[in-house]
């Protein structure tokens, strides 16, 4: 994350000197889950890789800046090709494939009557990570229609655990996330959990001193004998330590 907005005179361009006030850590079962998922993290004012926040741009193309992501999303809307983004951006053609994914799929969602919106075409979009909000932008709906919708499909995410040994042998973590490619949960839910909200990405103004909040109440709740389970998304924090919950959620607020 970069608060650049609240200093003046600072440069936007991003290089070798360090602006970054925070990180999050994003989860999902393809790039395209995990990148939309983290805009988000980053700033909660973000619906996802929206095209329509920035105006195209060839120098910030060429130079990165803080928004360089918002107006490469303008640029696959209006049509640029991956081969003229590469020689721009020089960013990787695989990461430039995946983010030309979520455009036109956001093309297909802007051409879709609200009214007549199907489960595969939800489906789809919750797939490759678009949240309900960012789908009601591009349907011209709002999110609690967009979310009164799926739960009718009856279309939720599920829990999965992450694996920290690649498959070599069966591994049970209390690091989980959810995602919508998947048809069952990792785990059981017994109840009797108390969750705890971190505090997210840090900022100018909000920082480690927050999270110690955070982790005070877990080990109260412990003391308590109680099960607590943590939900933050930033992976520099002693909250998110494995020992500290019983179960932690890198997942954002939705």
């Amino acid at each position: 994350r970069w608060d650049l907005a609240k200093f003046n005179r600072v440069s936007t361009k991003i290089g070798s000197s360090m602006k970054s006030v925070g990180e999050v850590m994003s989860i999902g079962r393809n790039f395209e889950e995990a990148f939309q998922k983290a805009l988000r993290m980053v700033d909660e004012n973000v619906t996802g890789f929206d095209p329509n926040l920035k105006e195209v741009n060839e120098n910030e193309l060429r130079e990165p800046t803080d928004k360089r992501m918002f107006v490469l999303a303008a640029a696959l809307k209006n049509g640029y090709c991956t081969d003229k983004l590469y020689d721009l951006t020089k960013i990787d053609k695989w990461f430039l494939e995946k983010f030309k994914n979520i455009i036109d799929y956001y093309k297909v969602l802007e051409c879709v009557n609200p009214a007549s919106i199907t489960y595969d075409i939800l489906k789809k979009a919750k797939e490759i990570g678009f949240s309900d909000k960012q789908i009601a932008v591009a349907i011209k709906s709002t999110e609690l229609a967009v979310r009164k919708l799926r739960e009718g499909f009856k279309l939720t995410p599920v829990v999965k655990q992450i694996d920290t040994v690649a498959a070599e042998w069966p591994a049970s973590t209390n690091y989980l996330y959810l995602t919508y490619n998947g048809t069952k949960n990792d785990l059981d839910f017994p109840g009797d959990f108390t969750m705890v909200l971190g505090s997210g990405v840090y900022r100018i103004g909000s920082s480690v001193e927050f999270d110690w909040c955070a982790v005070g109440c877990l080990r109260e709740l412990r003391n308590q004998g109680k099960k607590t389970i943590m939900v933050n998304y930033n992976p520099e924090t002693v909250s998110t330590d494995y020992d500290m919950s019983d179960r932690l959620y890198f997942e954002e607020i939705s």
